[in-house]
């Protein structure tokens, strides 16, 4: 600094002399370069003719004081303390400077011009999107001004009667702000988000509407759950992805949401695909799901999870947890803690057992708004059904025993074939009245609706007669002391029998031959030397097999062959029970140079969506994808092939509908054929009669856990049993139809359309003569004397 500005400084020192803050001692020597540490007073510099604010004198004895002195000639050396030549402050300005020609007044919403005031977030006074648009999907619009003016007349009108006690003026009523905001009176419309709206086709918007109806209490007032039952194809997660993001996003108060968090939860192998679905449908930059998949340790699991539940307001850094049934039991002490706006359970058909474990902890969760997807929410009986609606809405049909009471004893008394008039009536009544009130929480579409949107798709049902090795091989067992046990006494012998009978129509290779008596006696030696593997090893390849020994391998080769050497480059999906089966069709994929994924129960749930996406992009060369129905027949989307073979139908119906809804859906370019393989006269056709007829809720198997023997009777256990082998029918459930469509055995009259796809009485049916009548080209170029019916259901399009 110059001295030269002395005499304009005050004898008076106006401020304390810079004393450094870290000072040197002289037995700890800094390590930085120098060995002393220096302060550097940066001054800016500034223009002004103004004179240099004043402050208060302070009094110290600092000021005289010589080692003081030293010190500040040691931290700024050269610096005239007893005159300033440069000015260290700036006057003060106000940060906001008025606008020319704006008066200010009280009922601003920004206050300028003054110190200390910030500025006030308004919140927009209209809803979050237009609802006027063209395009607009409006949930909920606000009454009429007119009718909230009346409305708002009579409630003052009447409050005016009632003397109130005087409260004291606000803050806000004394400085004559006005407290009339119109945002926070009067309600805004919720459109959900153009982005998601533009995409929803007209099905889809009206089943957004009634979730969003149904989690905001406007069907009935306490209960905030729904059921969205619409079946495999329909776009059930789309639909709940726009409920969760409206109500994360919008509610009728404008600028502030419904819910802040969401949970859903699904199976393990699905919780990434539901990551993948919110992300393609909404994008990486509007939301950032936590998708809990089990990498890690558990405590690794539980720190996310605690961080989720933590978070409020602003800190919701992830507002959706994806989490599978089982890891969701396990930290359910964590994610009970605190409420949760919404909860997604996808695949909710688990939901079906009230005393189940998944049940139980899904129950202790804090959460009103609650969503069941399932495309089979009912597979046995009104139990169940009755576990879902009190799931989703407690107590909205009473208790277990109410419910049993008054809804299920009267409705099965009255569909019991013995009934009289009146239990049939008041059945009927009570059946109504349960529906008056379901309807109202639970929303089903048929994928009839699909027809507009989706390439045509064909549905066959494939009888194939036993090999004369199949034959001689059930002859056997069934004179065996398991099957004669299972006819006579019934329960798990006649489970585990069933089981066997399965294999065995599957390939003899399946089957445990200590279990066959006298299977010696019809056992060719060509069997234990003719082999397909040709040294291919892998898993199933330590066993000797050939597809001959099996009508259905023999099928299933043909056509895989036939689809390998097409232009068109189709793919196909094999669905299987059980996982050995899977073996024996990996060994003939290998040995045929097929290009294949298999997905089961023993892949973990981090690769699955991997090698899906891999097999759905169109540029992988692989030709099939094996899949277990119990590990991957729910949720994943196979629309990278074109065909799909059940080779061997499951005890639930509801299990072959999930499976084939696999390639059928949204995203399918061409035409698909899924073709269900039964073995003609046997325990399979059986299985598949029961499963077509149109009976009770409690005709058919549910799993192979529970008894069988609950669910046929003693007679249609032997009927179960009875075989009609060696060329007897060309199909036993056509013949139990008595069709009236045929004339001398031959398909004749049209088949109505549209089909109906419950009953296969209305499908296109056709004998082995009539099969050149078939519309796939392929299946009628595989067809050999393996093939003695099919049944065709063709997608009808209005």
């Amino acid at each position: 600094m110059s001295s030269g500005v002395t005499a304009e400084i005050p004898n008076r020192r106006l401020f304390k002399p810079f004393v450094s803050p870290v000072k040197n001692k002289p037995n700890a020597p800094s390590t930085r370069q120098g060995g002393s540490l220096k302060r550097v007073l940066s001054v800016r510099k500034t223009v002004s003719t103004a004179s240099p604010p004043k402050r208060r004198k302070q009094s110290s004895e600092d000021d005289t004081d010589e080692t003081d002195e030293t010190e500040k000639e040691e931290c700024m050396p050269g610096v005239n303390y007893n005159g300033l030549s440069k000015k260290l402050f700036k006057p003060f300005r106000p940060p906001v400077k008025r606008v020319e020609g704006e008066e200010a007044g009280p009922d601003v919403r920004v206050v300028r011009g003054s110190l200390g005031v910030r500025r006030r977030i308004v919140v927009a006074k209209g809803p979050r999107y237009n609802p006027d648009t063209e395009d607009a999907v409006v949930l909920y619009r606000p009454p009429e001004p007119s009718q909230c003016t009346s409305s708002a007349s009579e409630t003052s009108s009447t409050a005016a009667v009632v003397p109130t006690q005087r409260q004291n003026k606000s803050l806000k009523t004394l400085l004559g702000i006005s407290t009339n905001d119109p945002t926070e009176a009067v309600p805004v419309a919720v459109v959900v988000d153009p982005v998601l709206g533009r995409k929803l086709r007209p099905h889809q918007i009206d089943g957004v509407r009634f979730l969003y109806n149904c989690s905001t209490g406007l069907i009935y007032p306490n209960a905030f759950g729904s059921i969205m039952a619409d079946e495999m194809g329909l776009g059930k997660t789309l639909q709940c992805i726009a409920l969760m993001w409206t109500l994360l996003q919008q509610s009728p108060i404008a600028g502030k949401p419904t819910i802040e968090k969401c949970i859903v939860a699904c199976p393990s192998s699905l919780v990434k695909n539901w990551a993948n679905e919110i992300v393609k449908w909404l994008g990486s930059t509007k939301i950032a799901p936590l998708a809990c998949d089990n990498r890690g340790t558990k405590d690794k699991v539980a720190r996310s999870l605690r961080s989720f539940m933590a978070a409020r307001g602003r800190m919701v850094i992830h507002p959706v947890l994806i989490i599978s049934y089982e890891t969701l039991r396990t930290h359910i002490g964590i994610l009970g803690a605190s409420p949760i706006g919404l909860l997604l359970c996808d695949e909710g058909h688990r939901l079906k057992n009230s005393a189940s474990q998944t049940y139980q902890a899904l129950n202790m969760l804090q959460v009103q708004r609650r969503v069941i997807l399932s495309g089979t929410p009912i597979q046995n009986d009104l139990s169940e059904y009755f576990s879902l609606l009190n799931f989703t809405n407690p107590g909205l049909l009473g208790t277990t025993q109410e419910f049993r009471r008054t809804y299920e004893l009267p409705i099965l008394r009255g569909r019991d074939s013995m009934a009289t008039d009146n239990e049939q009536k008041k059945g009927d009544q009570q059946l109504a009245q349960l529906n008056a009130i379901a309807s109202k929480v639970i929303i089903r579409r048929t994928n009839d609706l699909l027809a507009k949107y989706l390439p045509v798709k064909y549905e066959h049902v494939v009888f194939c007669p036993l090999t004369d090795l199949q034959t001689d091989l059930y002859e056997l067992f069934l004179k065996s002391k398991d099957a004669r046990a299972a006819i006579g006494e019934g329960g798990k012998c006649s489970l585990q029998t069933i089981i066997n009978l399965g294999k065995l129509c599957n390939h003899p290779g399946l089957l445990d031959f200590g279990t066959v008596p006298g299977h010696e006696r019809v056992m060719p030696d060509s069997y234990y030397t003719d082999s397909v593997q040709s040294g291919v090893r892998g898993r199933g390849g330590g066993r000797v097999f050939h597809p001959k020994w099996s009508s259905k391998m023999m099928l299933l080769d043909r056509m895989l062959q036939q689809l390998s050497k097409a232009q068109d480059k189709e793919k196909m999906v094999v669905i299987s029970n059980y996982t050995q089966t899977l073996d024996l069709i990996e060994v003939l994929c290998r040995a045929r140079g097929f290009g294949h994924y298999r997905l089961d129960g023993a892949m973990a749930v981090s690769k699955r969506q991997t090698i899906v996406d891999q097999f759905n992009n169109p540029r992988d060369p692989s030709l099939v994808f094996l899949l277990s129905s119990k590990a991957g027949g729910c949720g994943i989307n196979l629309v990278g092939a074109s065909r799909l073979v059940l080779f061997d139908s499951s005890f639930n119906p509801a299990d072959n509908l999930q499976a084939c809804g696999r390639i059928w859906r949204d995203g399918q370019r061409k035409p698909c054929f899924i073709y269900t393989l039964a073995t003609t006269g046997t325990v399979e056709e059986k299985i598949f009669q029961r499963q077509a007829y149109k009976t009770s809720l409690s005709a058919c198997v549910v799993d192979e856990q529970e008894n069988v023997e609950r669910h046929f009777s003693r007679d249609q256990m032997r009927r179960l049993f009875v075989a009609k082998l060696r060329g007897t029918t060309e199909c036993e459930t056509h013949d139990e139809f008595v069709c009236t469509r045929c004339i001398k055995g031959r398909h004749t009259v049209k088949a109505p359309m549209p089909m109906d796809f419950a009953d296969h009485n209305t499908w296109d049916h056709f004998s082995s003569s009539d099969c050149h009548k078939l519309a796939d080209t392929l299946l009628k170029k595989c067809m050999a004397s393996d093939v003695s019916f099919v049944f065709q259901f063709k997608s009808y399009t209005p």
